[in-house]
């Protein structure tokens, strides 16, 4: 057996600090390039995880400046729907706004609502031409449900329309003197947008939001690698998808590389993240498939099992130094999937040349991830779960039909309860101020200079046990 070498996670080592230019944390960029095509503002991902990462998540993603992947365990229909919510959450005018004819029953578009969780609808037409406005406040407390919808909307006559050449000023202008909040924007007689005053109000408060060329929200969503993947891929492009993420375990298997190659070939001009692996040769062959960027990480996960279960995988800070060798070679980014059990981690993974890392655990239990309130001895929770689990491959072979023996399932992760933790703004702010802090102990002002400047040192575990709190009673 050859010699085994040594290799190391985020707990072995520590970056050194220096003589630091930066005279106050708030100076640095954090501004990252993830794909050609994709450049976010903060390097923060959330996986694509059905604990994880649905459109409020992905949302919030955005208006953060980073991204959120949407996962795949649900049918093709919802997953385009979680991204439509998210397109449809930002930018100045929304696109194809959501519409319904005027025969359609008050019953009906109460309904609608709720699945929808919009506040309104525009009436038109067959051929697409303005009728009037319903609101939530119109058919909540109508009495009778079978009336047709235009007996409630408020119509045409006492609209304020639009062309598309308004402007944010003057539409802010129409808002304030006609005491309104929603602008349908008509040409050529026909509705082809709308301007809320809630668009401005996001536009406005969130200037680091990931937004397309025409300031929509972005966000990824995952697709497997058999099945109906291409299928799922066409729809959710057609959607208006920033990236697909091919969701598998062990992205160097050759079923995955044909299926990037699959999914390069038909979809030329897609932005396709590839992934899982821990070695050069991973990233070697996932970029030959056809992938524009990689994740890095083989088991780090907190709720990932699957080192303990096979015995394979490679811990995932040396992991990352040897992939980035490969990868500037390739010129292609790398998302460091898992492993960060501190903030301090996130600087580390940036520092040893990963272009963002992908999250899991730190966003699980937040106001905005799937799955509802759980009290249990007057706290509240939500469940956090491996997408390799126990449950998540029963709930996944129930969705496809082929359902499995509990005997047949080997699970490489687990099921586990989060402590509720909020708005998943606070989260980030917290993490991003630790990153901050973090760039500026090493003089770098963008994290192009993190990863040029960093300087690492090995520790000990008593070395590790003195960089947390120790001698203490906390209160």
């Amino acid at each position: 057996m050859n010699k085994i070498p040594l290799y190391l996670t985020y707990d072995d080592v520590l970056l050194v600090p220096q003589r630091s230019k930066i005279r106050h944390r708030a100076q640095v960029d954090t501004s990252t390039r993830l794909t050609p095509n994709i450049k976010l503002k903060i390097p923060l991902i959330s996986a694509n995880m059905d604990t994880v990462t649905e459109a409020p998540m992905a949302i919030a993603l955005a208006r953060a400046g980073g991204l959120g992947v949407i996962h795949r365990f649900m049918s093709i229909e919802d997953q385009v729907k979680n991204v439509d919510q998210v397109t449809r959450s930002g930018g100045f005018i929304i696109e194809n706004p959501y519409t319904v004819f005027p025969d359609e029953s008050i019953k009906f578009i109460r309904e609608k609502i709720n699945r929808q969780t919009v506040s309104s609808y525009l009436v038109v037409d067959k051929n697409h031409k303005l009728l009037g406005l319903v609101t939530r406040r119109d058919v909540i407390f109508a009495e009778r449900l079978d009336q047709p919808v235009s007996k409630v909307m408020t119509p045409v006559s006492k609209l304020i329309s639009v062309d598309n050449r308004i402007t944010m000023i003057r539409a802010k202008k129409l808002f304030a003197l006609h005491k309104i909040e929603k602008l349908p924007v008509i040409k050529d007689g026909k509705v082809t947008g709308l301007v809320t005053a809630k668009s401005i109000e996001n536009l406005e408060n969130h200037s680091l939001a990931t937004v397309d060329k025409n300031g929509r929200y972005i966000c990824g969503a995952a697709v497997g690698v058999v099945g109906d993947f291409m299928d799922r891929a066409e729809a959710l492009l057609s959607a208006g998808v920033a990236a697909l993420v091919v969701d598998v375990a062990h992205g160097q298997s050759q079923v995955s590389l044909e299926a990037i190659a699959k999914l390069r070939k038909k979809f030329r001009n897609a932005q396709i993240i590839g992934g899982n692996v821990a070695t050069p040769s991973g990233v070697r062959d996932l970029v030959r498939a056809g992938a524009d960027c990689v994740k890095v990480g083989i088991g780090p996960g907190g709720i990932c099992s699957t080192r303990v279960v096979t015995g394979v995988g490679v811990p995932q800070f040396s992991a990352l130094l040897t992939c980035v060798q490969v990868a500037k070679k390739l010129k292609v980014s790398l998302i460091a999937d898992g492993g960060t059990n501190y903030s301090g981690d996130i600087t580390k993974a940036l520092a040893a040349g990963a272009n963002a890392v992908m999250l899991a655990g730190w966003f699980a239990g937040t106001e905005e991830s799937p799955g509802e309130v759980i009290f249990r001895s007057n706290r509240r929770y939500k469940i956090h779960r491996g997408s390799a689990s126990f449950m998540s491959q029963l709930d996944a072979s129930l969705r496809t039909g082929q359902t499995k023996s509990v005997h047949s399932v080997v699970a490489e992760g687990v099921e586990a309860l989060i402590e509720y933790k909020g708005p998943v703004a606070d989260v980030i702010y917290q993490l991003m101020g630790s990153l901050r802090s973090g760039m500026s102990y090493c003089n770098a002002a963008n994290l192009r200079e993190l990863r040029a400047r960093a300087k690492f040192v090995r520790m000990t575990p008593a070395g590790f046990r003195e960089s947390q709190v120790h001698n203490i009673n906390e209160v």
